[in-house]
């Protein structure tokens, strides 16, 4: 695996920047006082852990689009589970502090005159089962529905709508009441994890810490994967899957492997995000989200891994300025920005400079189909 990071320049300089960014923040916050330049607002903290979380979500989802060609519009129906079984530990820590002061329902549900705990709450009072649900939720998911699509060599636009519908089927769903997950609502008012209060500097330094380690190790097992056997069999599976198959392989098992561990990685993405955040509703599970983390990918560049985390942390710092000074403009920015990679750079910026690298006379817009031609 070390030979294999150490193989990539750029996913090596992307993940130490990952590592020293949210170091010095971490420590800014929790060493240098309040009047300091070099103190770290919480507001930092806390936004830089979202960012991380978008960029582990992002890494997943170029795992399966820009390595195995799989164009998934409904990612964020992984994020959003992960997010959920996260979401519903938090719940059955408040206990007696909650409005109505239940020990065992939360308060959501004494509110809807539920009598019992459904079935499925059961075990979330524990941590490492809730943990084990946050990967084995999103990957069970993925894997049924991996084995189903792929077997039935469903491809190219067709997936991509059914993933799309996918996420939206489960956006109405918990939007129901009688779901047990909070409705339109979801799930807050978190209090603690594992007994340390959220709202302590300590604990969002924790999670923003915590971000950056999910976050670097996702960097290295995908980039094991793509540097190995199997990434060159899935690449293979891209560029021409009927190829592939001719030759004896399965590529719809190389499709699942690739979709079932990006399902788990944007678990985890979901579940660190939740408590940075402080609630987790139905609008997670929305199409525009997922089509939103394609745009991330697309901006850093797919097929690069640190392009990814590069596209996410870039895009989400934007979409934080336009918001907070020209909110309406911002889905005009976001598409602008859309087309202007697609027409000018296509490789995106991580892969536009890894073809200056090893194309010093390339340019910035040149077309990786046409260099694949003259290859």
């Amino acid at each position: 695996m070390i030979r294999a990071l150490l193989g990539d320049r750029l996913v090596l300089v992307v993940g130490f920047a990952v590592a020293a960014v949210a170091l010095a923040i971490g420590i800014g916050n929790l060493i240098f006082p309040t009047d300091s330049a070099l103190h770290a607002p919480t507001y930092t903290v806390s936004l830089t852990g979202k960012y991380l979380c978008y960029a582990l979500l992002a890494l997943g989802l170029d795992l399966v689009w820009g390595y195995a060609g799989i164009l998934s519009l409904g990612h964020g129906v992984f994020f959003g589970l992960g997010g959920y079984a996260m979401g519903m530990y938090l719940m059955r820590q408040i206990g007696t502090r909650g409005t109505y002061g239940h020990p065992v329902l939360p308060d959501f549900m004494v509110f809807l005159n539920w009598k019992e705990l459904p079935w499925y709450w059961y075990g979330f009072d524990n941590f490492g089962f809730a943990m084990l649900m946050v990967m084995l939720v999103p990957g069970v998911l993925a894997f049924v529905f991996g084995w189903l699509t792929f077997r039935a060599r469903v491809t190219g636009v067709y997936l991509s709508i059914i993933t799309q519908a996918l996420t939206f089927a489960m956006m109405l769903a918990f939007f129901r009441n009688d779901m047990g997950f909070g409705g339109n609502n979801g799930l807050t008012d978190f209090r603690d994890l594992l007994g340390f209060s959220l709202r302590s500097d300590g604990m969002r330094v924790a999670l923003l810490w915590a971000s950056a380690v999910a976050l670097l190790l996702g960097l290295a097992v995908c980039r094991f994967m793509v540097a190995s056997r199997f990434g060159k069999v899935l690449t293979a599976v891209r560029d021409a899957e009927s190829r592939v198959r001719f030759l004896g392989y399965r590529p719809e098992a190389y499709k699942l492997v690739a979709l079932v561990v990006s399902a788990v990685m944007a678990g985890i993405a979901g579940a660190l995000y939740v408590p940075q955040v402080g609630i987790i509703n139905p609008s997670e599970f929305a199409p525009a989200n997922s089509i939103e983390a394609v745009i991330w990918v697309a901006v850093g560049g797919r097929g690069t891994l640190a392009g990814a985390i590069v596209g996410a942390v870039a895009v989400n710092l934007l979409k934080t300025v336009f918001t907070a000074n020209l909110p309406e403009l911002w889905l005009f920015a976001l598409g602008g920005l859309f087309i202007l990679v697609t027409l000018l750079i296509p490789r995106g910026i991580i892969g536009s400079l890894g073809a200056l690298r090893l194309r010093p006379g390339a340019k910035l817009g040149d077309d990786p189909a046409a260099d694949a031609g003259r290859a």
